[in-house]
């Protein structure tokens, strides 16, 4: 065992005979370590233990391994990582801006597995044969993903989602170059009209801080509910209850849906419904609490804004036999106001590259929309189309004609 191994065994010695928790002592826990590093140095002088690295650099390893996720940790407080993944306990990944790169770092199978343990422990969910999928939140607000064999090949999959905060509102998207300051200005007003907004892109595209941060113009005295599979949203809005799945017990029993979530939504007074993802039935449920006049939010993975369109016409064929296109598609039109439309350039810069509205119609199982802000030449520049119901904007004391001609 290496030097910050036998440091590490000691220090949880003594956290258990004092009885410190990791999680609450952090000032505790790290005087407790310093204390520990000093006296194995100065104990290793003599030759007869391995020696530490320098005391610093010793006191953060130890802490990573303590109290933290050991080798991974200093990607996760490393705040230009934005993703970890590990295929094999030979290849850890980040991704950095976007783009992936294998790192040096080299695990043991054992490695893996105590470190997904340590991860679920506090979410209290399981990842087991029964089970052999897990989603879950760490304490950071990471979203951790584990598969494991028979259904993946050999190894353990991991999947670290960060939530790396580079932008709580609307405005903090323009020097990131995700929006231009008119489309800020416009979805700002179009949040505070009360339009309800579907949110597109691929997987890392900025979903997620996008919906936030619309979220962050939601009017002060308004209350917001939200529903996701895993906890996701950080929403600033005074008045928030936000709920996630649960997974089922041991005995099959105890599930918790999306469905079951917006459906509850409904019975607890909200003014604003946000649904961090729809990806299954859950988006008739959506549809219908947004048809009865609740604003709301929610994304949707897609390759373009007219795709995302289709697609919530297609997901809620699955909610049965009994739901059929004709009431779908003419629900989607009426419902949905606009759709704003992120992705990934080549260089890994995450973009709105088209925001579309929504007019109400349909001709047969097309719905036409017009184009607000569409991308030219790698700029998203004014189009010629208006969004619906400007009523909403004036009663809301928006002048809509203002804002799109600026």
């Amino acid at each position: 065992m290496d030097a910050i191994g036998l440091v590490a065994g000691e220090v949880r010695e003594l956290i258990r005979w004092r009885g410190i928790d990791p999680a609450r002592d952090a000032t505790v826990l790290r005087r407790l370590v310093e204390d520990v590093v000093v006296d194995y140095d100065r104990r290793s002088a003599d030759g007869a233990l391995p020696p530490l690295p320098a005391a610093d650099v010793a006191v953060k390893r130890v802490l990573a391994e303590v109290a933290g996720f050991g080798p991974l940790q200093a990607y996760l407080d490393d705040p230009s990582v934005e993703e970890i993944w590990i295929n094999e306990p030979g290849k850890v990944f980040v991704a950095r801006r976007g783009l992936a790169e294998l790192t040096t770092t080299i695990l043991t199978e054992d490695d893996v597995r105590a470190l997904v343990e340590r991860m679920l422990k506090s979410s209290g969910r399981r990842v087991d044969l029964s089970s052999p999928f897990v989603d879950s939140a760490l304490p950071d607000g990471s979203r951790l993903h584990v598969a494991i064999p028979d259904v993946t090949r050999a190894h353990w999959a991991v999947n670290i989602r960060k939530f790396v905060v580079r932008a709580g509102r609307l405005e903090d998207l323009v020097p990131l170059g995700t929006l231009t300051p008119s489309v800020a200005r416009f979805l700002g007003a179009a949040v505070g009209a009360g339009l309800n907004i579907l949110v597109s892109g691929g997987t890392q595209a900025g979903k997620t801080t996008l919906l936030n941060c619309l979220a962050a113009a939601v009017p002060p005295r308004e209350r917001v509910v939200t529903c996701e599979e895993v906890f996701e949203l950080k929403i600033a809005v005074r008045d928030t209850v936000g709920m996630q799945c649960r997974q089922p017990s041991l005995e099959g029993t105890g599930e918790i849906s999306l469905r079951r979530l917006v459906k509850e939504a409904l019975r607890m007074r909200p003014d604003r419904l946000i649904v961090g993802e729809v990806r299954q039935e859950e988006s008739l449920d959506v549809l219908i609490a947004l048809n009865s006049g609740l604003p709301g939010m929610c994304s949707v993975h897609a390759n373009s804004a007219r795709e995302a369109l289709t697609k919530m016409c297609t997901l809620p064929l699955l909610a049965g036999e009994n739901i059929g296109s004709r009431f779908v598609v003419p629900t989607v039109a009426s419902c949905l106001d606009l759709v704003v439309h992120l992705a990934l350039d080549g260089r890994g810069r995450r973009r709105v590259t088209e925001v579309v509205a929504v007019p109400g119609r349909a001709e047969g199982d097309v719905i036409e929309t017009a184009d607000i802000f569409t991308s030219r030449g790698g700029t998203l520049v004014r189009a010629d189309g208006y969004p619906p119901h400007p009523e909403r904007f004036t009663r809301a004391g928006l002048d809509l004609t203002a804002l799109l001609a600026s």
